[in-house]
């Protein structure tokens, strides 16, 4: 092979390796979005009949899943319980204050003038029960299905894959419940 010709072709295979090493830089600057943190707030009453919670143990239980969603300046607070403490409570409640992201084209983004400055923020897959959960968290299922219908909502999401096998006072397996949601970029270190 000639010089010049495998210069080419050594040239060549550089730039076809440079090209392919940027294309999943490329898909995640594709897949990230301009958006703003804007604050909600709910109250939620859990009427589970399978699982029971205390008023702590139901405030503890949400605030993971929020957490897990990216919520930023969050407030869960017990709403007043009527039992003692360590005691399952019939109807347990929460309030929640918080802020989640929304894109910043959104009309949502347009009604808070304090909704600060954009961030680039990025798509992540968030289970919140996986398919393949034992019995004892499967005893969470009518809490997930409670939780999908009163706070997903409050996030901007997509993809949300959601089975339930939920029988009331039985525990079975096969409740899942997942989303893409908008996360904020992760923190430096």
């Amino acid at each position: 092979m000639s010089r010049p010709r495998f210069v080419w072709r050594l040239a060549a295979a550089a730039a076809a390796a440079a090209l392919l090493a940027g294309v999943p830089v490329l898909a995640a600057a594709k897949d990230t979005v301009a958006a703003v943190w804007v604050p909600k707030k709910t109250r939620f009453i859990y009427q589970g009949f399978t699982t029971r919670y205390t008023c702590g143990g139901l405030r503890d239980e949400v605030s993971h899943m929020l957490r897990k969603l990216g919520a930023q300046d969050l407030h869960v607070r017990e709403v007043p319980c009527g039992t003692p403490p360590g005691v399952p409570s019939p109807f347990p409640g929460v309030t929640v204050k918080m802020r989640v992201l929304v894109p910043a084209s959104s009309p949502q983004a347009s009604k808070y003038k304090s909704a600060g400055a954009p961030v680039q923020a990025h798509w992540e897959e968030v289970v919140l029960m996986p398919s393949n959960a034992g019995f004892e968290s499967q005893g969470n299922c009518e809490l997930i299905e409670e939780f999908k219908e009163s706070f997903l909502p409050l996030f901007t999401t997509r993809n949300v894959k959601y089975e339930s096998t939920c029988v009331p006072y039985q525990l079975t397996l096969g409740t899942h419940l997942s989303a893409q949601v908008l996360m904020p970029p992760p923190k430096k270190r």
